[in-house]
């Protein structure tokens, strides 16, 4: 386990899975006609498809599972988009073969897999110890009858991670706490630091902020109701509040104030390790790919500070397929992975904010700190921003979806000069014909 009070930051190779098809195989299979792992050589062999940086890989948990488990041997993939990654799930589902006997899913896609899909996972609501988690997290993987398809494993409450070197070249404020009150409550007052820092700022080869989706998405995902309501209606084109956060972004755009990227998209990574831009909103997992990608040499530069307003941008869980004919390890597994001892370990050694509202208030995780962003004390700060999250987020069929669609509109007024107008209708018009 990773020391309480501080966090490790380490180098996270996520593995990168070369193709859509060879995402959620199974392990046993050439020709996807096996679904997981079973029983080999007397161990108990657990297959399990994950994406990004979610923290069990890369911590080590799965050796020591192991370690402690000598009977049972875990293979783990790992895709480094998750756009690509669900998309290949889908097919799997639909073909009833080549699944992972544990699956993730991330938060955007929740609602469709247990609208549509609630008969390929297994129920999680009779597993004992499993009651610690944030009220609100299970009833995000939850059915109407109240079959749980999943365990959480992290949260992400925002942040606003700036670059200290920049801020001080620009003539503001560099101490975290300052910073915040810069823009404290509201995410206009962001974009004016923009434009402060944009005029004060020497050389034009660094913009401030990534990128406008990232803005829209903080905005967006601070309210109850987002993309549909509560009767599962969509209400994108009507809801005040994203309209409000599409035009603050394309203010942001037109400015100039952004470095016309996409997070986690070609050209993303290399703005973070060249330095191009100064601020990014960071949901807390965030920050290991933020550690990793912008490398040893910006170790120190980058910092953290409370947000603007409370949200809650992604998240995932661990589910496990109906079909897996090691489905009770799996469950055992699963239960053991999201346990709030191993979500604060986690937390220590990459920054993933806990789900389990017993780790959120375990001193390992109260007292962390990040030495990678000059000593933050990011369980302090988004431990805090996990108080100010809305206790009921109505999630759609197509959120995640949606969201990607959104983020690519918004390139069309960075990198293309579209006009918001003509972009809103694009971007409504693929809406539409995404959600059928």
């Amino acid at each position: 386990m990773g020391s309480p009070g501080s966090m490790r930051t380490r180098a996270v190779a996520a593995a990168a899975v070369v193709g859509a098809l060879t995402l959620v195989v199974g392990c046993s299979s050439s020709d996807d006609s096996a679904t997981g792992g079973g029983k080999k050589d007397g161990k108990v062999v657990i297959t399990m498809g994950m994406y990004g940086v979610m923290g069990i890989k890369e911590t080590g948990l799965l050796e020591q599972y192991e370690k402690e488990n000598p009977d049972v041997e875990i293979k783990a993939e790992i895709a480094g988009d998750e756009q690509t990654y669900y998309t290949a799930l889908q097919t799997r589902l639909a073909a009833g073969k080549g699944l992972k006997d544990i699956q993730g899913i991330e938060i955007g896609r929740a609602k469709e897999i247990t609208e549509t899909q609630s008969d390929k996972f297994v129920d999680f609501s009779d597993v004992p110890g499993t009651d610690h988690f944030l009220p609100w997290k299970d009833s995000q993987i939850s059915t109407e009858d109240g079959k749980v398809l999943g365990l959480g494993t992290d949260i992400g409450p925002m942040a606003v991670c700036y670059r200290r070197d920049y801020f001080e070249q620009a003539g503001l404020p560099t101490d975290r706490e300052e910073v915040a009150k810069l823009w404290e409550g509201d995410w206009q007052k962001y974009v004016e630091v923009g434009r402060t820092f944009k005029k004060g700022f020497k050389g034009d080869d660094v913009s401030y902020m990534d990128a406008a989706s990232g803005l829209f998405n903080a905005m967006v995902y601070g309210y109850p109701e987002q993309y549909y309501d509560g009767k599962g209606e969509l209400i994108y084109d009507k809801n005040p509040v994203v309209k409000e956060a599409w035009n603050l972004a394309a203010d942001a755009a037109d400015d100039g104030l952004t470095a016309k990227l996409r997070q986690f998209q070609p050209g993303w990574d290399p703005g973070l390790a060249n330095g191009t831009f100064a601020t990014a909103v960071c949901p807390a997992w965030m920050l290991s790919h933020i550690s990793e990608k912008a490398g040893e040499a910006n170790k120190g530069k980058w910092d953290v500070a409370k947000a603007p307003k409370g949200a809650n941008w992604g998240g995932s869980f661990l589910g496990v397929v109906e079909q897996s004919p090691v489905k009770e390890e799996a469950k055992k597994l699963v239960a053991w992975l999201t346990a709030p001892e191993q979500q604060a370990h986690i937390f220590n050694e990459i920054g993933n904010i806990p789900s389990s509202e017993e780790a959120l208030k375990s001193d390992q995780v109260k007292n962390a700190k990040s030495e990678y962003f000059n000593n933050a004390p990011i369980g302090e700060i988004f431990g805090a921003a996990a108080q100010e999250i809305p206790d009921k987020q109505v999630l759609g069929r197509k959120d995640g979806t949606i969201k990607d669609t959104f983020s690519q509109g918004l390139t069309l007024i960075e990198q293309q000069d579209t006009p918001r107008d003509e972009a809103w209708k694009t971007t409504a018009e693929r809406i539409e014909k995404a959600v059928g």
